[in-house]
């Protein structure tokens, strides 16, 4: 059944278009010719080891899940097909001093991502097959990916090869080396660790106008006179930017998922290559500003369904916005920024 953006949806996030499902993150498993198989192993009675074939003899459940990216969209209703995470578990007799539990990718980048085990167990956690009545897609995670309910999908793994049993958490990939919460609930807006820098800090670092490359989660910055700043190739995940003036900025193939710019001054300010997916814009002034070739899956410039109203964003024949990009992002987005671009005239 269709959720309602007002009463179902988590703080923060966006609806998707009907029938949309943005790609994220890794688009190909790891190449390799060995047969599919989901090893299971650590601390359990006996460690066992499937093909898909075998997997798919399994008995079989369909669930319907609303998936909640950390990027702040969500498809509510996608009913997922495959292998109860309990059911199979049953076969390895856990130990009683198992109390994590860790999924593995095939992937090249090795990620993996872990939850307490009856957390994962309580979630219902499922090994998907198929979704909406389909084999899962490559680049969805198929064949087999993990489906964990009521947490943000980083941790709904693609391309799972190995179930390890833990007595200790050991943190997966995006939470150790990208600061995403380990503990990933949607409805508390558990996306990140804390920021790792005081405001203070931040201003001391910021003064020199020149965080090029730097790793900076969560950096607070609100408020500050920024112009010139130059943040190429940096990491600015949730980074707090609201109110400041970066007129004249750069920030070309910049990591800004989830960052907040709402009221900023960014007039000249260019995001040629940037990674702009949860970026809020809300009432920034983006006059003469450079959007080309950026990533913006469910980036915000106006409020959505039962938030609150915001100053407009301020846009001019100078703005450049990459046009087939509009297509990423909310039905209430993409209809806000063609109406802009149609009103200020912009040669096309």
């Amino acid at each position: 059944m269709a959720a309602s953006p007002k009463t179902t949806l988590p703080p923060g996030q966006q609806l998707v278009a009907p029938g949309k499902w943005p790609l994220v993150g890794e688009r190909l498993p790891a190449a390799s010719d060995a047969p599919w198989t989901v090893a299971i192993n650590g601390l359990g009675q006996q460690a066992i080891r499937l093909n898909l074939d075998e997997l798919r003899s399994l008995p079989q459940v369909e669930q319907a899940v609303d998936i909640h990216c950390v990027t702040r969209w969500s498809k509510p209703g996608v009913r997922f097909r495959g292998v109860s995470l309990a059911q199979l578990l049953q076969r390895v007799e856990p130990s009683r001093v198992a109390k994590y539990i860790s999924f593995v990718a095939r992937s090249d980048r090795q990620h993996s991502t872990s939850l307490l085990l009856d957390t994962a167990l309580g979630l219902e956690t499922l090994l998907a097959l198929e979704v909406d009545g389909s084999p899962l897609s490559v680049e969805h995670g198929g064949p087999v990916r993990v489906v964990v309910p009521g947490r943000y999908f980083y941790k709904s793994l693609k391309w799972l090869t190995a179930i390890e049993l833990l007595a200790e958490d050991r943190l997966g990939y995006w939470e150790a080396n990208s600061g995403y919460h380990n503990e990933a609930d949607p409805w508390r807006q558990q996306r990140y660790i804390p920021a790792r820098l005081t405001p203070a800090d931040a201003k001391r670092l910021l003064a020199t106008l020149d965080i090029q490359g730097q790793d900076l989660l969560g950096l607070p910055a609100s408020g500050l006179t920024l112009a010139g700043l130059q943040a190429r190739n940096a990491l600015l995940r949730d980074a707090d930017f609201r109110g400041c003036n970066l007129s004249g900025a750069s920030f070309d193939g910049a990591n800004l998922t989830n960052a907040h710019f709402e009221g900023a001054n960014l007039r000249g300010a260019s995001f040629r290559d940037a990674d702009l997916e949860g970026a809020a814009f809300q009432g920034a002034d983006l006059r003469g500003a450079t959007l080309l070739a950026a990533s913006m899956v469910a980036t915000s410039f106006c409020p959505e369904g039962g938030e609150q109203p915001s100053s407009d964003v301020q846009m001019d024949a100078a703005t450049t916005v990459d046009r087939a990009l509009i297509e990423q992002l909310t039905p209430t987005q993409a209809d806000w920024l063609r109406h802009q671009l149609s009103r200020i005239a912009r040669p096309t």
